[in-house]
């Protein structure tokens, strides 16, 4: 299944000083990184945050694995 992130996270100024969040929350990407840097289960996410998809977790999830690969060199 193919996951496009960019309808899963949003950022608007107004909200949380602009920072990534998940679409339809106030739970910021950070937020998130931080659970998965602390070896919570996608299951554990869910129980403890309703709001979220299993979907939106792996959309975040994807995009912070993106984030850090370093750019191909020519």
């Amino acid at each position: 299944m193919v996951v496009n992130r960019l309808n899963y996270i949003i950022s608007n100024p107004e909200v949380l000083s602009g920072k990534p969040l998940v679409r339809g929350t106030r739970l910021s990407v950070e937020f998130l990184s931080g659970l998965s840097k602390q070896d919570w289960s996608e299951a554990e996410i869910l129980e403890n945050y309703p709001s979220l998809t299993t979907e939106s977790i792996r959309a975040v999830l994807k995009a912070l694995q993106l984030r850090q690969r370093p750019f191909p060199k020519k």
